[in-house]
């Protein structure tokens, strides 16, 4: 009985660790109120985000005005919006940063889809 129990456990165990590996790379659309996690996995980590901010402030970086809530996934204008450099001291990032709506941002330059807001 106890092999039996243990070879269940460990076929289940096999089936549902790829479902967990594909879960953690998921994007997805939240629904009113629900509570999204911020780990900082993307873009600028927690830890480095007051620096950060203030690296914007410092650098005195024009804040774009545009008619759309400022979100992630929200897709940036062709026009108007200048992309800049994440300096290495915030780590290697394939990623472009503005502000828009006097928020600072993230964004996939290619796509101009917002990645992260930096709050």
């Amino acid at each position: 009985m106890r092999n039996h129990l243990l070879a269940v456990t460990a076929i289940m165990a096999a089936v549902s660790a790829p479902v967990a590996a594909q879960a953690q790379g998921t994007v997805g659309v939240a629904s009113p109120g629900a509570v999204i996690v911020d780990d900082g996995t993307i873009g600028i980590a927690l830890d480095q985000r007051p620096a950060f901010r203030a690296y914007i402030v410092q650098e005195r970086v024009p804040s774009y005005s545009i008619p759309d809530r400022v979100a992630v996934g929200g897709i940036l204008p062709e026009t108007g919006v200048i992309f800049y450099d994440v300096p290495q001291t915030f780590g290697a990032t394939p990623y472009r940063y503005t502000v828009v709506n006097g928020e600072t941002v993230l964004v996939e330059p290619h796509t101009r889809r917002i990645v992260q807001v930096i709050d």
